[in-house]
């Protein structure tokens, strides 16, 4: 039997930590993404042929492409979440999926802390208008952080960490999220309310859920309403849980003070994204994930995960756990 063979298609996967790509090496031939961006979907169909495992950034792996890699074993998504991939149709087919959980998350919450400094400082207005030569040291007022209310949609790692980090700024925290957690509330003093609660309530909304079915379109045109307009809007989560347009709108009109976003619902948005024409809008291309210390925790969670399966043995970081029942019934056992 000859060499399994990886296809990586993360841009990001091997290049801050070559001992991570040195580690699939050793157990597999490996071949990387040439488009240095995402790829499409013609080009995934054709690149996962004749693969028995997937390394994945951003790039969609949905049924059709699970259902078109007759090899393939194992999908490793180079990232905290695995909403890009089908895990029902990989589970189906006895396919692994593993992810890398919480191994970017002190990353995302540094982020989002400086997000909210920056948005409501003006930093970002402020440095373009100085290295322009401007020197305007009154048009640019902002507000304070400190002694002000925070809500976080979803208190799960990360909206943990952003908790833990605010109560430096003597902010009171509010948290909406699935399912209570007492044990935090004792902890760190946060307080659970309802979802029009917080966001009437809240100087800054910031949000930290997966993108689910039921979060799409979480915040639109009348939550936005609810918020006070000196309030402002943090996503640093997935861009379709925020209604652009009704953000637009709501920015616009000045119906809240500003907001700062690092996700999308269309990823690159493009130069003209309304979005863009706001002077209380800021914006990254989604880089709140990536610190040299996030991505080498990524790299080798990915890359050791596939050598234990290449090797016989159970991933510890498996998305679809249940697959491991329908490998059994396939007779094959991973130590």
């Amino acid at each position: 039997m000859g060499r399994p063979k990886v296809y990586i298609t993360s841009r990001s996967f091997g290049r801050r930590c070559t001992e991570a790509l040195d580690m699939v090496k050793a157990v597999a031939d490996v071949e990387v993404n040439p488009y240095g961006r995402t790829m499409h979907k013609a080009e995934l169909l054709e690149a996962v042929k004749d693969v028995d495992g997937l390394i994945v950034g951003n790039d969609k792996i949905d049924r059709n492409i699970i259902e078109n890699a007759p090899k393939l074993k194992i999908v490793a998504r180079h990232g905290v979440s695995v909403s890009n991939v089908d895990l029902e149709a990989a589970t189906e087919r006895g396919i692994i999926v593993t992810y890398t959980p919480s191994a970017n998350a002190d990353a995302v919450a540094d982020f989002t802390v400086g997000l909210m400094i920056s948005v409501a400082r003006y930093i970002p207005q402020a440095h373009a208008s100085t290295v322009q030569g401007r020197w305007d040291t009154r048009g640019f007022i902002g507000a304070e952080v400190n002694g002000k209310t925070l809500g976080i949609v979803g208190l799960g790692t990360i909206g943990t960490l952003v908790a833990r980090r605010v109560k430096g700024f003597n902010m009171k925290v509010l948290y909406y999220s699935r399912t209570r957690k007492p044990h935090l509330e004792r902890e760190l003093g946060v307080e659970y309310v309802d979802l029009e609660t917080l966001l009437r309530e809240s100087d800054f909304v910031t949000i930290h859920v997966d993108l689910t079915e039921e979060t799409r379109g979480m915040i639109g045109e009348k939550e936005l309403s609810m918020m006070k307009r000196t309030a402002y809007l943090i996503n640093t989560a997935r861009g379709p849980v925020v209604d652009e347009d009704a953000l637009y709108k709501a920015l616009k009109e000045r119906r809240i003070a500003g907001a700062a976003v690092d996700v999308y619902s269309r990823e690159p948005p493009g130069a003209d994204f309304p979005l863009f024409k706001l002077d209380n809008f800021v914006a990254t291309p989604h880089i709140a994930a990536y610190t040299e210390e996030a991505i080498r925790r990524m790299d080798l969670m990915n890359a050791e995960d596939l050598v234990r399966f290449f090797s016989g043995k159970k991933p510890e970081h498996i998305a679809n756990i249940e697959v491991l029942e329908k490998l059994k019934e396939r007779g094959v056992s991973l130590e």
